[in-house]
């Protein structure tokens, strides 16, 4: 068994399957350096230092050891060699497999305007990037986030927190735009400014200057450090060269196999049949997709096939702000909110043709708990309901 991918997918695929009994070795591939770890912590308590590298691994290194599990750190698969059943690394050496998942991940999307390659000008996605970024936070006055996604917002939220002058720059009309409601986006979007932080939506990045961030329409940002969090682009290099079929990431069905039999793939980087997408293929980027799906291709390999049913949750942290979500909104054409957004706990529930679909939490975790079994049982629940706080959502699943 070879995985290839040290994030949480990849580690959650070895652990798995010892937990399911099989016996036969294992090779985790990781292109970095570290241990496996946990990602989400790196925008939120890790730049805070609340968290240091020993909090975020996913397991110690007497693990790996003690489970049989032979780790490769710090070596990049080059190719698979699909009709030897093997993977090629860059150090020139191959690892034979009888099955093989691809836990690849995705990297970050490149800022592509002038000056963008300047020093000072920062990504996140690796353990690395996160102790530069925090390295380089603790040293500055003026932070520009360069995105209003999750992972913007959240390093937005962090900065503010350490004392510094922060402004994030949104393309979109609204924050997190792809993922949520305008009165969610409007929520964060007060909630963020209320704390110092400057937001400029429908902003575009013209250039990067020293020290500064320059816009479309001529106003300049200071900025010691540049943060840039604008997507990601999947890690389907090797999959497309072993002539696999690659659409928005690796292809799989819904036992999250590829075209080739022996091959998986799952995480960030695969795409995957999703009936609570109205039947769509989506290709999910979540701790809760890598986990689940890692446990279902476990599952697979040690001969216990099962399809992946999973209802997608995500969560962001952003202050002393929760947003948890269930399901997903895509095709929804109504929505209603339960609560009060002034109060900062209120939840928003999405519709598609008069069916619940995805349902966003602020600083409501039984409303998230509920609407996660409410989705995977498909119990009936009308917009009215939703909205009438004084309904038990929990009791509509018991």
């Amino acid at each position: 068994m070879v995985i290839v991918g040290g994030g949480q997918a990849g580690f959650q695929t070895a652990f798995s399957l010892r937990a399911e009994g099989y016996e036969g070795p294992i090779t985790l591939l990781s292109d970095e350096p570290h241990l496996p770890y946990q990602r989400p912590p790196l925008s939120k308590g890790f730049v805070l230092g609340k968290q240091n590298h020993s909090h975020i691994l996913l397991r110690p290194e007497n693990y790996y050891r003690e489970h049989n599990i032979r780790l490769v750190s710090g070596e990049r698969a080059t190719a698979i060699e699909t009709p030897e059943h093997r993977v090629r690394l860059a150090s020139g050496s191959g690892i034979p497999y009888e099955a093989l998942v691809l836990a690849t991940g995705a990297s970050n999307r490149s800022l592509r305007v002038p000056g963008a390659e300047r020093e000072g000008v920062c990504y996140l996605r690796t353990l690395h990037d996160a102790i530069e970024i925090k390295q380089r936070i603790e040293q500055v006055s003026s932070v520009v986030i360069i995105g209003g996604g999750f992972i913007g917002l959240e390093i937005a939220a962090a900065a503010t927190m350490l004392g510094k002058q922060v402004s994030v720059v949104e393309i979109l009309p609204r924050l997190m735009a792809r993922a949520v409601a305008p009165v969610v986006s409007d929520f964060f979007r007060r909630s963020h400014e209320e704390r110092g932080v400057k937001i400029l939506n429908n902003a575009k990045v013209e250039a990067i200057r020293s020290n500064e961030v320059v816009l479309e329409d001529g106003s300049h940002l200071p900025a010691d450090l540049i943060v840039v969090g604008i997507g990601i682009v999947t890690n389907s290099e090797l999959a497309e060269q072993a002539g696999l079929t690659i659409s928005n990431g690796i292809c799989v069905d819904e036992f999250l196999q590829t075209g080739d039999p022996s091959i998986y793939a799952i995480g960030d980087c695969a795409e995957y049949p999703n009936s609570f997408a109205g039947a769509n293929r989506v290709r999910l980027e979540s701790v809760q997709n890598a986990v689940d799906q890692a446990v279902c291709a476990a599952k697979a390999v040690a001969g216990k096939p099962a399809r992946y049913h999973s209802v997608p949750w995500f969560w962001s942290d952003q202050f002393d702000i929760r947003l948890q979500m269930a399901g997903l909104p895509m095709g929804h054409n109504h929505v209603v909110i339960r609560g009060q957004p002034e109060s900062g706990k209120f939840s928003v529930f999405y519709f598609r043709d008069g069916q619940l679909c995805a349902v966003d939490s602020v600083n409501k975790p039984a409303d998230h708990m509920a609407a996660r079994k409410l989705i995977a049982s498909g119990v009936a629940i009308t917009p009215e309901q939703a909205a009438d706080e004084d309904t038990n959502l929990r009791g509509l699943t018991s």
